[in-house]
């Protein structure tokens, strides 16, 4: 059943019909088609009457490396995770999308949304990493758009001049702890509220121009 508030007919207005979630991925490698997925987080975004956006809490597990896959140790080293602990709860990696595409689904009936569009840093790469386990599982129901993608490092540049990841959150106002940086759950939410900031910034700016008296 799909809702008619008037946020969920913002929302789906104002993105075209696509509903933003924050994705980001920890992985073995830099190769999606060769190196294994380890981690995915995601976040969806949800819209206020007033046309505030804000970031849902993060969903997000590790992921079981799939067969055949390699891992870089200087990768590892940078996530500091390791595959084989027996703690980590790690799950396939068809059980580890479906746990993270249910929350995206009720998101984009709740929104009036029909596709889901991934937003990431750098998210080219956490898109080739998603629709790789996509096609390596045989999916048939993934809710993102194939190859559209928001790219926070090109959005932070325009708002604030900065396209690192933490740089640009700190530019932003907001606090960054690298100790908890390459953590797909940290980094998921911190580029969620960075995305959010600067949609509603530029939210602010089209009233702030709306207001402006008209000169002939």
């Amino acid at each position: 059943m799909t809702s008619s508030s008037p946020s969920a007919t913002r929302m789906a207005q104002r993105f075209r019909g696509f509903l933003p979630v924050i994705v980001d991925v920890e992985t073995g490698g830099f190769d999606s088609e060769r190196h294994a997925l380890l981690e995915i987080a995601v976040s969806t975004i949800r819209m206020d009457a007033d046309g505030v956006v804000r970031a849902d809490p993060v969903v997000s597990t590790h992921v079981e490396p799939f067969a055949g896959s390699l891992l870089d140790p200087r990768s590892l080293e940078i996530t500091g995770i390791d595959p084989t602990h027996p703690l980590r709860g790690a799950l396939p990696e068809k059980e580890a999308l479906d746990l993270v595409f249910r929350p995206i689904r009720v998101a984009m009936r709740e929104s009036d949304c029909q596709r889901a569009i991934l937003v990431g840093h750098n998210a080219a790469f956490d898109l080739a990493f998603l629709n790789a386990a996509i096609r390596r599982t045989d999916h048939k129901r993934s809710p993102f758009h194939p190859f559209s993608c928001f790219d926070t490092v090109s959005l932070a540049g325009l708002a604030y001049g900065q396209t690192v990841l933490s740089r640009a959150v700190e530019a932003s106002g907001r606090s960054w702890d690298p100790r908890e940086a390459h953590s797909a759950v940290y980094d998921t939410e911190r580029t969620a509220q960075l995305f959010c900031d600067i949609v509603n910034r530029w939210r602010q700016f089209e009233e702030s121009a709306r207001a402006m008296p008209a000169f002939a």
